[in-house]
């Protein structure tokens, strides 16, 4: 089974970067942290890119690609922290008038009951009667948790993929910000890249991102549930655990809110709930290990 990308794909994440570079870079990010709220004119910018219609038929108004162009397009919004219920509105295309075009912002109820961007979408996906507002912990993912709902529950394959495709884009994002930061912070006369313990966390960093790479390119072309169960856990870690690696390679600095790397943990954090109960994950994945076993 070949996992390499085609021309064309390669040229569709090229696209995608250079779009989210023009419309969401850095300065827009900071300033969404200072002013928090869903942006339309993107979203509808993101639509006529073909960004939520990409898996829908061409006959319907979409561009008529499949699961790994979509896994590409969502690593790139991961990368560029780009807010707002991404996932949830990508699924609804051809189901919910408006969502392929970005004229309607769909969100969903994900694991556990939580909800991203309530009181900013048009339509919502599941029952979220008596939704309880929540504090939180990043300050671009505003949150509701529908009480009593199940904490194992959690949303379709489809759903866990793709956020896991933005767990990878984040993780990538914060082995390049470590990287840079070891070749350009200079301690006792040189780059601080050249001491051992920096080398082995950005090290480390690289392999979580390309082993999550691998896993989520994999699923992506397997569509197997134990496959995206792998993914899953493969690219949290490789975001959350990034992110705090990222913070040590930044020392001190990397603690404070001009650093965007609290930015890149607390995304992480959240959508790693957003999947559901991890254990649920670990089991199926343990499952068919211990059958391959024999």
């Amino acid at each position: 089974m070949r996992f390499q990308l085609t021309d064309d794909q390669r040229d569709l994440r090229g696209g995608v970067r250079e779009l989210l570079a023009r419309r969401f870079g850095r300065e827009v990010l900071r300033g969404a942290v200072e002013r928090p709220g869903l942006d339309r004119g993107l979203w509808r910018e993101l639509g006529e890119a073909g960004f939520f219609g990409l898996r829908l038929a061409e006959a319907a108004g979409g561009v008529g690609l499949g699961v790994p162009e979509a896994v590409l397009v969502f690593e790139e919004a991961g990368r560029a922290l780009l807010p707002g219920p991404l996932v949830a509105t990508h699924l609804a295309a051809g189901a919910v008038p408006g969502a392929a075009t970005g004229e309607t912002v769909v969100t969903a109820v994900g694991g556990g009951g939580l909800v991203e961007w309530l009181d900013e979408a048009d339509v919502v996906v599941g029952e979220v009667s008596g939704a309880v507002a929540l504090r939180s912990v990043d300050p671009l993912t505003p949150l509701h948790r529908v009480p009593g709902a199940p904490a194992a529950a959690g949303p379709d394959d489809l759903f866990v993929l793709l956020t896991a495709a933005e767990q990878l884009g984040t993780a990538v994002r914060t082995c390049e910000a470590a990287v840079q930061h070891a070749r350009t912070r200079e301690q006792f006369g040189r780059p601080i890249g050249a001491f051992q313990a920096v080398k082995h966390l950005c090290a480390e960093l690289l392999v979580r991102v390309e082993v999550a790479r691998v896993a989520v390119y994999a699923a992506a072309v397997t569509a197997d549930p134990v496959d995206i169960a792998a993914a899953r856990l493969a690219a949290d870690e490789a975001a959350v655990r990034g992110a705090r690696d990222c913070l040590q390679v930044y020392g001190g600095m990397g603690f404070t809110w001009e650093v965007d790397v609290h930015l890149c943990l607390k995304r992480a954090w959240v959508r790693a709930e957003r999947g559901g109960s991890i254990t649920e994950s670990e089991e199926l994945l343990a499952g068919e290990l211990l059958v391959e076993a024999g």
